[in-house]
C-alpha cells in the first residue's frame, strides 16, 4: 500500500516508513476485522411500571422498524441496516430513565447521518405509539424523549493488527542488545503502559499519530475514533495501553486491538478532492480494509516510538 498521511509532525511519517520497511522484511503486518457493529441510543423517560414496557416491546419494535423502512431501504440493499434493538433499564440511577440501544451495520459508510436519522424517527414513533395506548393512564401515555444520538464508543466495531518474528530477526536493532534482550526490554516498556496512566496516555497518543493521519487523509472523523479508542483503553476500570506484547517460544509478537468506525463512501470521502485522491492511492478500499490499514499505521508508529525509547532515545 501507498498510505496517505495528514499530520503536522513530520517525524511520524518517517517513523511509519521505517517501521513499514523493517516489518515488510519480516512477514509484514497481519490484520483482521473482529466486527463492524455500530451503536445508537434513544434516551427516554417513562413513568409506568417496567413490566408494562417489557410486555409492549415486541409491538414497539415492530412499529419502529415499520416507520423507518424508507430510510433503511438502500442500506438493506447493500447488506446493512438495523441488527438489534434492546431495552435498557437505568431507573436505579436516574428516575424513570430507559434507553433503546440500537446496533447497526452501515457497510462501507461511517453511517452517522443514517444512524441519527433512524434514531430520531424512533423517538417520534415511540411517543406516537404510547399516545395511542388507551389502556394506559395519562402519565403512562406520556414519553419524554431526552435525546436520540449515535454513540462514538464502538467496541464491537473493532480491528486487530499484529507483527511477529523470531528473536534472532531482532538482532542488530541496538548494538548493546541481542534480539532476545531487545524483545524483553520492549515488552517491559509496553507493560509499563498497562500499569501507569501517565505513560499509557503518551503511549496511546503515539498509536493515534499513525491512525489519525490516515483517518484525516481519507475524510473520516479522527475525534470520534480517538474518543472510542480512549474509552476502550479504560474498559478494564483503568486507562492502559491499547497494544500488547507476547513473548513465547522464541517469538516476539506485538499486537494492537482498537475500535475504528470508518467509512469509504458518504460524507467528505468523495466530496473532498484530497480525501478522494487518498482513497484512490489506497486502491479504493472497503471500510473494513481501511480499518486494517489505519490500525497497521497505528502499530507501525507505536513500534517505532517504543523501539527508539528503549534504544537510542527519542531525540
Amino acid at each position: 500500500y501507498v498510505v496517505p498521511m495528514v499530520i503536522e509532525e513530520s517525524s511520524v511519517v518517517a517513523a511509519a516508513s521505517a517501521a513499514a520497511k523493517f516489518w515488510g522484511e519480516r512477514g509484514g503486518f497481519h490484520a483482521e476485522v473482529i466486527d463492524t457493529q455500530k451503536v445508537g441510543q434513544v434516551h427516554f423517560c417513562w413513568k409506568g411500571e417496567k413490566q408494562i414496557l417489557i410486555d409492549l416491546m415486541p409491538s414497539i419494535k415492530k412499529e419502529l422498524l415499520l416507520n423507518i423502512s424508507s430510510i433503511t431501504e438502500n442500506m438493506k440493499k447493500r447488506g446493512g441496516g438495523i441488527l438489534d434493538i434492546q431495552l435498557l433499564d437505568y431507573t436505579d440511577k436516574i428516575d424513570n430513565y430507559y434507553q433503546l440501544l440500537v446496533t447497526f451495520n452501515t457497510c462501507d459508510s461511517m453511517g452517522a447521518n443514517f444512524i441519527n436519522s433512524i434514531l430520531e424517527s424512533f423517538g417520534h414513533s415511540l411517543q406516537d405509539f404510547f399516545k395511542r395506548q388507551e389502556q394506559l393512564n395519562d402519565d403512562e401515555r406520556d414519553v419524554e424523549i431526552v435525546m436520540c444520538i449515535l454513540s462514538n464508543y464502538t467496541p464491537e466495531c473493532r480491528v486487530k493488527v499484529w507483527v511477529e518474528c523470531p528473536f534472532n530477526e531482532l538482532d542488530g536493532i541496538d548494538k548493546s542488545l541481542d534480539g532476545k534482550a531487545f524483545a524483553e526490554k520492549f515488552k517491559k516498556a509496553v507493560d509499563i503502559a498497562h500499569i501507569d496512566v501517565y505513560r499509557a496516555t503518551t503511549h496511546n497518543k503515539g498509536i493515534y499519530n499513525g491512525i489519525d493521519a490516515v483517518v484525516i487523509a481519507t475524510g473520516n472523523d479522527f475525534r470520534a475514533t480517538e474518543a472510542a479508542g480512549h474509552a476502550f483503553a479504560a474498559r478494564n476500570g483503568r486507562y492502559e495501553s491499547l497494544s500488547t506484547v507476547d513473548i513465547k517460544d522464541g517469538i516476539f509478537r506485538f499486537t494492537l486491538e482498537v475500535p475504528l468506525a470508518l467509512g469509504t463512501v458518504g460524507g467528505l470521502t468523495s466530496l473532498h478532492p484530497l480525501a478522494k485522491k487518498s482513497l484512490e492511492l489506497l486502491g479504493n478500499p472497503s471500510a473494513q480494509e481501511l480499518m486494517m490499514i489505519a490500525a497497521a499505521m497505528g502499530l507501525a508508529n507505536n513500534y517505532a516510538a517504543v523501539k527508539s525509547l528503549t534504544t537510542k532515545g527519542i531525540q
